[in-house]
């Protein structure tokens, strides 16, 4: 009789646990069934609980902002294409937001990444990835996403708000008007205990990738022909990075890095103070509207190691007081930089606008390799990526 209770109560088990790990429309899930409807021909609205699972191999069309909420998962396997409609008058922008306490588990790998992209092939047409974490910034205790409007920021430093591998971002950059804009890739306050790897933006109307305080670290992300800068932090983000690699295009487009702090408390706390090693940036020459490889102001600290500044009128450009302090200090300082077509390697300028000799921010190394490859394409970035 015990074995016999024991068979049945295994097959009750297996009967559960395939009914709790399948959706409506069949997907698989590793976790608790969603209320949220996916339909792939009309994806948006709120994923409020459980987890939701996009196929691999399937094409799910964007037509709304999608919101992952608190206690709320999205999982992406791989080979999945999220392709964003146009918007129609009266509809909602077309974005993916995940709030704090939200995760978002991107499963792609070298031969099959994920894509999120546009059904017009034209910078700015949706708005891109915008992840709100609860680690720490300098902006307040907390704050509200200038993109999506969520709340961001806290106390956690380790907060986890998911892992991200092998994702292509394409087209994003939509202006809500003059002065607000989303990036390719928006990390608001966003925690260490998230992981992101293997990540590219591709052809957005603004920046690349932007970070708002927090502490996460990545690893392996590539910026290419964004109309703005390939990469941008404030807010007092820290974070550890290795293997960037930035590359300007479509005849248009600024600076490789655009650095601050906070820019009405130059000293506010945390102060943005980034680990950078590895990192190919390409300019377009004196065509660029602000050709400077790295502009750091407005009181950012950071360490970079391995650099190679290729194409561009000025390789460091350093602003106000503070930031020419830390070089001074040795706070804001890079090592084994090479230059290559760079026609000023250093500009720094105080916070009254007169010019300040700043060449202690650099150290050369006519045999750093950057990204991996100089300014050639990186092998970890082959494959995956689009236009290198």
């Amino acid at each position: 009789m015990k074995k016999l209770l024991k068979l049945l109560s295994l097959a009750l088990f297996s009967v559960t646990t395939f009914t709790s790990c399948s959706n409506d429309d069949g997907g698989k899930s590793q976790g608790p069934v969603s209320t949220f409807v996916l339909n792939a021909n009309d994806f948006k609205g709120t994923i409020a609980d459980g987890e939701v699972v996009l196929e691999s191999g399937q094409t799910y069309f964007l037509t709304g902002k999608l919101i992952v909420a608190s206690g709320a998962k999205l999982t992406i396997e791989a080979g999945v294409k999220i392709e964003a409609t146009p918007v129609q008058e009266g509809e909602d922008l077309r974005f993916i937001a995940v709030s704090q306490g939200g995760q978002l588990f991107v499963k792609g790998t070298s031969t099959s990444p994920v894509v999120m992209t546009a059904s017009e092939k034209a910078p700015g047409k949706w708005g891109g990835l915008v992840i709100c974490g609860k680690a720490p910034i300098n902006k307040g205790v907390t704050a509200s996403a200038e993109v999506s409007e969520l709340t961001y920021g806290g106390t956690d430093v380790a907060d986890n708000s998911g892992s991200i591998r092998y994702l292509r971002l394409e087209y994003t950059g939509f202006a809500y008007n003059s002065e607000k804009e989303f990036n390719g890739f928006s990390l608001f306050g966003v925690g260490n205990g998230t992981t992101i790897e293997y990540v590219q933006s591709f052809e957005g109307s603004d920046d690349g990738f932007e970070f708002f305080g927090g502490t996460v670290n990545t690893k392996y992300l590539v910026s290419t022909s964004s109309e703005d800068d390939q990469f941008d932090w404030t807010e007092g983000w820290n974070g550890t990075n290795e293997f960037w690699f930035g590359k300007l295009g479509l005849g248009r487009g600024n600076r490789g890095v655009e650095a601050d702090n906070n820019s009405n408390n130059h000293l506010a706390n945390p102060t943005s103070n980034p680990t950078i090693k590895n990192m190919t940036l390409i300019g377009l020459g004196a065509q660029g509207s602000e050709s400077q490889a790295m502009k750091l102001r407005v009181g950012t600290k950071g360490i970079f190691d391995n650099l190679v500044l290729s194409n561009f009128v000025t390789g460091f450009d350093v602003q106000h007081d503070e930031g020419v302090g830390y070089v001074t200090a040795g706070s804001l300082k890079a090592t084994n930089v090479k230059f290559d077509n760079v026609t000023k390697k250093a500009s720094g300028k105080n916070t009254a606008g007169d010019a300040i000799i700043v060449d202690a921010i650099f150290t050369e190394n006519a045999n750093a390799t950057g990204a991996g490859n100089g300014t050639a394409t990186p092998t970890w970035a082959q494959g995956w990526t689009k236009g290198l």
